[in-house]
């Protein structure tokens, strides 16, 4: 039951001062109100939105799964669960999206959790196998649900509606408008919340860099060299691209991630982390990054390819200028390209200094450790062989991630070696586990 003591509770426990409008729009709505349809854009803050109505429907006193979410990617799905463990509930959540073993959730789910999150593809497995007994749900959650729709989840979305009783309550939400629902959602005029236009103290400004077309890979690295110790999101349309300038930035010893969709999605995860982490400074990726993803503040990013349509452009913009901070976006263009038709403004010329910025390395470089949840690794467990053997302080250690078979820790930098000279042999909750650099 949600209360302002408990929402007191949450924030203190997510370091957050204070709700904002959007987020105290959707808690103060009736808790009789059925069917819920949050618009808002990409950073505001839907996330804990949805999760505080999730908690005023979670009962110590029932049992079965009571709330279910579905959320179109595993990265977002991840991003969910990290946000509720941490708002430190009490109650059980569960997982499920592909990318490992379907087995491991099902004996995960034969306790039935209060609440599972999942992606449909896996969550309609599951329901059809009969591993989730949809019967006790009482809250639906579609998360990002236009995203699923232009992924092509309309059929599993169907059955898992229609594996539901009908009399749960619905929230779905969205960074864009829709024009209408598909035919299995089960109702037409919900409550709407729509923060897309509204006026927010965020202010993101657009730069133009011109560039002859063969010199555009390295005008790139010159740009974000000149950010230094600041982090950046470079945009491209392509994994080709994607790739070519991951593949440029490491000969030239530049720390960075890449991420796109035809990359396996354990690199997928791996590289968010080091980026969430600061342990590297730029991420390069298609517009599967434009949305969703729990990154960190980006005050710059920059567009070395252009989309063909503006949703994409603005959805892109919307990774820099969140919550009320200055923002900064560049647009890279070859003198073989053409801007397109919907940036009909005229924008400020950037040029860029002759000689390219020393390139910096990350104040915290990834450490990857082969043991995660799956071994029952928390990090209390990091963090006493970080510091009773390691030889680290709390001020030496960053972002702790831990995955289903791995864990991964931000550690300063200068003190990396040393300390994997200090943990040799050391055990992490009794068993031996290989420890190194994330690469």
């Amino acid at each position: 039951m949600l209360t302002k003591k408990s929402i007191e509770n949450v924030l203190s426990n997510l370091a957050i001062q204070a709700l904002n409008p959007m987020q105290e729009s959707v808690v103060e709505c009736d808790k009789a109100t059925p069917n819920i349809l949050l618009l808002s854009p990409t950073g505001s803050g839907k996330t804990l939105a949805f999760l505080l109505r999730v908690l005023d429907v979670l009962d110590n006193e029932k049992t079965g799964v009571q709330v279910l979410i579905v959320a179109p990617a595993r990265e977002l799905v991840l991003q969910i669960e990290d946000v509720f463990r941490s708002m430190k509930t009490g109650f059980k959540v569960s997982v499920c999206y592909g990318g490992h073993h379907s087995r491991t959730e099902q004996n995960r789910l034969a306790e039935a959790p209060a609440l599972i999150i999942g992606t449909p593809g896996r969550l309609f497995d599951h329901i059809s196998k009969g591993v989730i007994d949809t019967s006790t749900i009482q809250m639906l959650v579609l998360d990002e649900f236009d995203k699923s729709l232009e992924m092509g989840f309309q059929d599993q979305l169907e059955v898992i509606f229609n594996s539901l009783s009908g009399k749960q309550k619905h929230m779905l939400t969205s960074a864009t408008e829709l024009d209408e629902f598909p035919g299995f959602v089960p109702f037409r005029n919900p409550k709407v919340f729509n923060f897309l236009h509204h006026k927010v103290e965020s202010k993101l400004s657009m730069q133009l860099i011109k560039t002859p077309a063969e010199e555009k890979l390295d005008t790139l690295l010159k740009l974000v060299a000149s950010f230094k110790q600041e982090v950046s999101l470079v945009f491209c349309n392509h994994r080709d691209a994607v790739e070519r300038i991951g593949l440029h930035f490491r000969e030239q010893g530049f720390a960075h991630g890449t991420f796109h969709g035809a990359m396996e999605q354990v690199d997928r995860e791996r590289n968010l982390i080091k980026f969430r982490s600061g342990s590297c400074l730029v991420l390069i990726a298609t517009d599967l990054a434009a949305r969703g993803l729990d990154i960190p503040e980006i005050r710059h990013v920059v567009h070395y390819q252009m989309p063909v349509h503006e949703d994409a452009f603005i959805h892109r913009n919307g990774r820099t200028a969140r919550m009320h901070a200055d923002g900064q976006a560049y647009i890279i263009q070859g003198d073989d390209e053409k801007l397109p038709d919907y940036l009909n403004v005229s924008l400020p010329e950037l040029k860029l200094p002759l000689n390219m910025e020393k390139i910096q390395l990350p104040e915290f470089e990834c450490v990857y450790f082969s043991a995660g949840k799956k071994e029952k690794i928390s990090k209390g467990d990091l963090l006493g062989l970080l510091m009773k053997k390691g030889g680290l302080t709390q001020s030496d250690v960053g972002l702790i991630s831990i995955t289903d078979q791995a864990s991964f820790v931000a550690i300063r930098r200068t003190k990396v070696p040393a300390f994997l000279k200090l943990i040799v042999g050391e055990k992490l909750k009794k068993a031996k586990v290989k420890v190194s650099v994330a690469r």
